[in-house]
């Protein structure tokens, strides 16, 4: 039993096509598996550092403007067709599958035209360009959001799954989430997040939220802000509070500031309320813990694919959206508060949120793999 999957670009594809890989290891112990993915991404090195093999094609971007650039990217999509076929023919996977991006597509091409069962993983309630122009060629289209259906090809055999999350992010329970961060469970916890690089906007409103909230002794605000910013914040932080080491970051009252988190099963197991960009993964993740939070989608994002994960929530009573040129914070500070003093609301909120949550997503995916076969 082989299984390929074609991964790459940004985290928001990769993580997918990990969590997949390792649900269908775990129930086909003797299979293999083999990623492919391009030089250009983050895949060249998250990949292997996970410990799955990666063979590389050439593909790039493609330009929805028509320019030079676009030649050039469909010049590359014809090497990298080439060099998914050559993969192919080594490896001889029973199935493929694409997690979206610009290296999904030369791969998944080269699958249907060697008539190999074929899945496409959408994470996004709009699709990517690569899974629009493909679904009604793949054996299965397995889709994070029902939203994304429409803009699909009616010929494509849809199959709602919800996102594959890691399995310890609905493993770990709130009472050791609290030990293992050494915090008090009689306090309510608001973690704030960006992307894994962070987020400038959120960052920035957070640094002027702060100074209203610190003297609340029932709160406790976890802050990642990224690598880059974290020197920023701490430092406007520390205007008004003494820091302390904790952990990777500093302490400043209740506020405890750090670049990266990398125990998130543990973080998300005793959160409360959470500000956070609007990636699928990430809501997924939320979702499958019933988290309520408060969404800025990036607004860069390809297509504003993530505004419209977002309104989804919104539209269900997960979640608040605040756009990202109209975060304040003062704005942020309002919609906290608000939330904060209304416990029914966050109840409901929260309720809500479970209720999209899908836990069981990889396991209904491999499924689906088995079942192509």
């Amino acid at each position: 039993m082989r299984l390929l999957i074609a991964a790459g670009g940004t985290g928001g594809h990769i993580y997918p096509g990990m969590t997949i890989a390792q649900v269908w290891q775990a129930r086909h112990p003797e299979g293999e598996v083999l990623f492919v993915g391009t030089a250009r991404g983050l895949e060249k090195d998250i990949i292997p550092r996970n410990g799955w093999p990666l063979e590389l094609i050439r593909s790039a971007p493609l330009s929805r403007k028509p320019s030079w650039e676009t030649v050039k990217s469909l010049g590359l999509a014809v090497l990298g067709l080439g060099d998914s076929l050559r993969v192919l023919r080594a490896f001889r996977p029973d199935v493929v599958v694409g997690t979206g991006g610009y290296a999904a597509g030369p791969v998944l091409a080269a699958a249907l035209l060697q008539g190999l069962p074929t899945l496409i993983q959408e994470q996004n309630a709009f699709p990517g360009l690569t899974n629009r122009l493909l679904s009604r060629f793949a054996g299965a289209v397995a889709l994070g959001y029902a939203d994304a259906a429409k803009h699909l090809s009616p010929k494509a055999r849809i199959f709602v799954t919800g996102n594959p999350i890691r399995p310890e992010i609905v493993a770990r329970e709130r009472d050791e989430g609290l030990h293992y961060l050494g915090l008090r469970g009689n306090k309510r916890i608001v973690l704030v997040l960006g992307a894994s690089q962070g987020a400038r906007t959120i960052n920035n409103a957070m640094t002027e939220v702060f100074p209203s909230f610190l003297q609340r002794r029932d709160l406790i605000f976890i802050h990642q802000t990224g690598k880059d910013d974290y020197q920023r914040v701490a430092g406007a932080l520390r205007e008004y509070a003494s820091g302390s080491p904790k952990g990777d970051g500093t302490l400043f009252g209740n506020v405890w500031v750090l670049p990266y988190i990398h125990d998130m099963p543990e973080v998300l197991a005793c959160v409360d309320l959470v500000v956070a960009r609007a990636g699928a993964i990430s809501i997924a993740e939320l979702t499958a813990r019933g988290l309520p939070c408060i969404l800025v989608p990036f607004p860069f994002a390809a297509e504003n694919h993530q505004e419209k994960n977002a309104r989804v929530l919104e539209r269900e009573g997960a979640g608040a959206v605040i756009l990202d040129h109209e975060l304040t914070g003062p704005f942020l500070f309002e919609t906290l508060q608000g939330l904060l003093e209304d416990g029914q609301r966050l109840q409901r909120m929260a309720a809500n949120s479970r209720r999209l949550g899908r836990p069981q997503a990889a396991w209904e995916i491999v499924d689906l793999l088995d079942s192509l076969l």
